[in-house]
């Protein structure tokens, strides 16, 4: 049985690693929304955290890091939405396209740069995003139960795991309460009405795309900057497409993508913390708590695929009638 402190401890690191879960589950969210389908988030994060790694050991200042990772992700995204809007050429392809070029990228950057094998520099001081300590936390960590939820749980994170969590209302709000937001919904499912009232089809998914590549370049600064002290070959590890099954069992909604990637977070720190568990009449082995994160992924793709039913015009370019 786990006592208190120990699950404290594992709810705080779920926290941690759920975090660019849901900035890349959010920016999947707005440019499926849209109608344009995006397997490329795994490229953008990657990029983006190479670029933040990179930007923060060669300028000493996370802050400009952060900022070369949107920018870095930002032209992946842009050059997804010209292959995808402009030139009206398959989603998926573009995606896998932008997967592997990030992958070949981050990697002969790295070596021809810093020389470690694809790696950046280990990040130290002003180059890496410091925790945060919220107001009373050290008065209020002696007081039972609500004292370590306050001091260990809510506060002591980056200040991006704080920009991710608030990004959740912030995206409900947009989508479902701004003209916006209801432009690009629109646009995600009956684009041709959305433009006979005047509105720019093209114009709304680009701006999604937009977004899109913003929070997935926080994703990415997040994992080199934050979760990690450098960046290092292919450290997303899969989260673009967990963040995609994420999204797909969220059923593209602001408030189940938190929850969702949450419970992902939960099995990948269950998996780090207890290499084995003991269920008293079977051990499951350390590879079995590991997977348990891509298990989880294939099951819900395989159990919600069907069932979530994504926006109608998903995937399918526009074309303007004449």
């Amino acid at each position: 049985m786990m006592d208190f402190a120990t699950i404290i401890q594992i709810l705080d690191s779920t926290v941690r690693l759920a975090t660019p879960l849901l900035l890349a589950c959010l920016a999947g969210l707005y440019s499926e929304r849209s109608g344009v389908f995006d397997i490329g988030l795994e490229g953008k994060m990657l990029i983006a955290a190479f670029a933040s790694a990179a930007a923060a050991a060669a300028m000493g200042s996370v802050w400009l890091g952060l900022l070369a990772g949107i920018f870095a992700s930002l032209m992946l995204a842009g050059l997804h939405g010209l292959a995808s809007i402009t030139f009206r050429g398959n989603q998926l392809i573009s995606g896998v396209a932008i997967n592997f070029l990030a992958s070949g990228l981050t990697v002969l950057l790295g070596q021809k740069w810093f020389g470690l094998g694809g790696r950046t520099p280990s990040l130290e001081g002003a180059a890496r995003f410091e925790p945060i300590s919220l107001p009373f936390a050290g008065s209020i960590a002696p007081v039972p139960v609500l004292g370590p939820i306050y001091s260990e749980l809510i506060s002591g994170h980056s200040i991006l795991v704080y920009v991710a969590i608030a990004l959740v209302p912030a995206s409900a709000w947009l989508l479902y309460r701004t003209r916006f937001g209801l432009r690009l919904r629109a646009v995600g499912e009956n684009p041709a009405a959305v433009d006979t009232a005047g509105v720019s089809v093209t114009g709304i998914r680009y701006a999604a795309v937009a977004i899109t590549g913003i929070l997935c370049g926080l994703a990415g600064a997040y994992l080199s900057t934050a979760l990690a002290a450098g960046f290092g070959r292919e450290m997303t590890a899969g989260k673009g497409f967990i963040a995609l099954a994420a999204l797909i069992f969220a059923k593209w909604r602001p408030w189940y993508a938190l929850a969702a990637c949450m419970l992902f977070g939960l099995l990948e720190a269950v998996s780090i913390r207890y290499q084995s568990i003991d269920l008293g009449f079977v051990m499951i082995p350390v590879q079995f708590t590991q997977a348990l994160p891509y298990i989880l992924t294939v099951v819900i793709l395989a159990g919600f695929i069907g069932k979530a039913v994504p926006p109608r015009a998903g995937g399918e370019p526009y074309v303007k009638e004449r």
